[in-house]
Parts: structure tokens; sequence; C-alpha cells
């Protein structure tokens, strides 16, 4: 399992779809760290970000997992819905291809 520096993944997982606004001042390190998570299984996803806030299967069996990094539109305090998230998707296979933050 990689280690994400400059993250406190116990206030990530407990920071869910980022109401908290705790993942927000973590934006800058999710953003040098991303690439670490490529090539990693789902669930070793899970255990290191925890479960997604949002998840999705698409064409050809690849699956999306959706961490917000600011607060959802699920979340009371969140007036915005263009917010941003951090983005896994995964192939056919399982394993992480592409990692982003939209």
């Amino acid at each position: 399992m990689p280690e994400l520096q400059g993250m406190d993944l116990e206030q990530w997982k407990d920071d869910k779809n980022g109401c908290q606004n705790i993942r927000a001042g973590m934006r800058k390190a999710i953003d040098e760290e991303k690439n670490k998570l490529l090539s990693l299984g789902e669930m070793q996803v899970v255990k290191l970000l925890g479960k997604p806030d949002q998840n999705e299967l698409s064409r050809r069996n690849q699956k999306f997992f959706y961490y917000f990094i600011e607060p959802a539109p699920a979340c009371k305090v969140s007036t915005d819905t263009l917010v941003k998230k951090l983005v896994i998707r995964f192939n056919a296979m399982g394993l992480a291809k592409e990692v982003a933050i939209e």
C-alpha cells in the first residue's frame, strides 16, 4: 500500500462527501500524491481512502469512484453543484487506470 504524504487518511475517511471541509485542506497533497493510486485494485483503494462517496458502473465494465474534496451537493452547506472531486477510473480488471481531480 502506498503512503500518501501530507494526508491524514483517518480525517479523510471521516469527512464523508467533504461536508466538513477537511478534505479541501488536503487538496494540494492529494493533487501531488494521486498518481500513487494508479494500478491499485478497488479494494485497496477502499482500504486506503475509505468507501467512495459515489460510484458508477460504466460501459465495458469500467467503474468510477468519486470522493468529494469540496462539500458535495448532498451537504447542507453546499450551494454549488460543481464541486471538486477525486475521480478514480477502474478498468475491467478492477485496477485504477486513471486518477484525476475534476
